[in-house]
């Protein structure tokens, strides 16, 4: 046997082929966003902010557009490491990079949880009498075997998805349209209400309905992964990111509008009905064949984001696990046959299980978008100081960039609910006790980052 050094050639990684313009990054991000993201959050947004989910929307667009640019720019700046765990520890200091983390696996495993708990109540409006534990555990076990075999929706699938969903948003505009017609003409402010409605607005109603329906763009992070696989990464990754949020807005704010005039002011929800709140809109505008066409699709929908989230909360993980950020032994372990970390599939398996049977959804909704905003301000933060850094070519509106998106993303938190906040900050303190233990007093780096940053 040959027992030689290797060569530097004999252990160079193979590259990734540079082949996704600006256009195939875009859509791949409004695939991982999905065209029917409003839609499941539709009822409980429409509840909170007494009936200005288009509102929350327009706000939603601009506080995530300044986000996505900090994303951009950092992913620009390590193209190699997509991870905003990599952009803070990088940036600011490990331990900062450690919280952002941890607000995004908040956002991870909390994401797998909300979806066990719309399919399980999509399915009930399907069959009626099945009880929602049943339902609860039927998902929640479908996202764990079939993750824990290795079985994945390919992209050409998920394009696919996008497709019928886009068919199927088409065929609702066209019964709205037609169900408004047939109500007879209508005065100028009915069409102006969805916007704004002097006798249900409240600001305090209105970002706290904000602050849950952010949950519509989540995912536009993903693009910056695809950094290394991008034709002009410097370029292309944040004029996608940003525009993926900006189309988001528009085409959500049109569903909902269409929406909100079909199921005018003053008539919320029931809590039996809120949930699948948009699949009633569409049985109103349609008839039952409508509603079933909606309640099925985004059950579709939801199954594959279950998934896919599922996967990726594992993923993440495993690599905390492999960097001795958190328990090594358990967390960051593959099974051997299919090189999956399966220990941490069933766990967050077992934890959306529990979790669809002990909150509801907008609690879920609201935990996540915790999660989701402490590593939003982790980017911004990081984006602000790397180029607070960079004397010789410092960009004053660079910088204006990340504090506006910080500043959004700071207010859109403090406006969750207190108990999501209080349980948020529970989970934030016990990831620090352990990070301490882990570091021995933060004395110890927690985590390597992945790649140097280039300039």
């Amino acid at each position: 046997m040959d027992f030689s050094e290797p060569t530097l050639t004999d252990v160079q990684p193979p590259r990734l082929r540079r082949s996704l313009s600006l256009w195939n990054l875009l859509i791949y991000g409004i695939v991982l966003i999905q065209p029917t993201a409003p839609m499941p959050v539709f009822g409980i947004v429409n509840n909170e902010a007494r009936g200005h989910v288009v509102t929350t929307l327009l706000i939603g667009m601009v506080a995530m557009s300044f986000t996505a640019i900090s994303y951009g720019r950092m992913a620009s700046a390590y193209p190699s490491a997509g991870s905003a765990y990599t952009y803070a520890s990088r940036e600011l200091r490990p331990i900062m990079g450690y919280i952002t983390g941890w607000g995004m696996l908040m956002e991870y495993i909390f994401s797998p949880l909300i979806c066990v708990i719309w399919c399980s109540k999509a399915a009930q409006n399907i069959v009626p009498a099945l009880p929602y534990w049943g339902a609860a555990a039927f998902f929640a076990l479908l996202f764990t075997v079939l993750n824990l075999r290795g079985i994945r929706t390919s992209a050409r699938i998920n394009e696919g998805m996008a497709a019928a969903m886009t068919v199927v948003i088409v065929i609702f505009f066209i019964a709205a349209f037609r169900y408004l017609q047939h109500q007879g003409p209508q005065s100028a402010k009915f069409y102006t209400h969805p916007f704004y409605d002097p006798v249900m607005f409240s600001p305090a109603a209105l970002f706290s309905g904000t602050s849950i329906a952010v949950l519509t763009y989540m995912g536009f992070d993903g693009i910056t992964t695809l950094s290394e696989e991008a034709k002009n990464p410097r370029r292309d990754i944040l004029r996608a990111t940003v525009l993926a949020c900006l189309i988001t807005g528009v085409v959500a704010s049109l569903e909902v509008y269409a929406a909100q005039l079909i199921w005018p002011r003053g008539e919320g929800f029931s809590p039996q009905t809120v949930d699948t709140a948009y699949a009633y809109v569409a049985g109103r505008a349609g008839g039952p064949l409508l509603f079933h066409l909606i309640n099925s699709t985004l059950l579709l929908a939801n199954i594959g984001s279950g998934m896919g989230a599922q996967l990726a909360s594992a993923r993440l993980l495993y690599g905390m696990g492999r960097g001795k950020a958190i328990p090594e032994k358990f967390f960051g372990v593959l099974e051997p046959r299919r090189r999956i970390p399966a220990n941490n599939v069933v766990l967050i398996g077992a934890v959306a299980l529990m979790g669809a049977c002990a909150i509801s959804y907008t609690r879920g909704a609201e935990l996540l978008n915790f999660g989701a905003f402490v590593a939003f301000m982790g980017v911004n933060a990081a984006a602000f100081a790397r180029e607070l850094r960079n004397e010789p070519r410092r960009r004053p509106l660079h910088l204006v960039s990340p504090v506006t998106g910080f500043s959004i993303c700071l207010f859109l938190w403090w406006n969750l609910s207190l108990q999501a906040k209080l349980f948020g900050i529970l989970c934030l303190a016990v990831a620090m006790a352990y990070a301490a233990y882990a570091s021995h007093g933060f004395r110890d780096g927690l985590l390597q980052s992945e790649a140097p940053a280039q300039d």
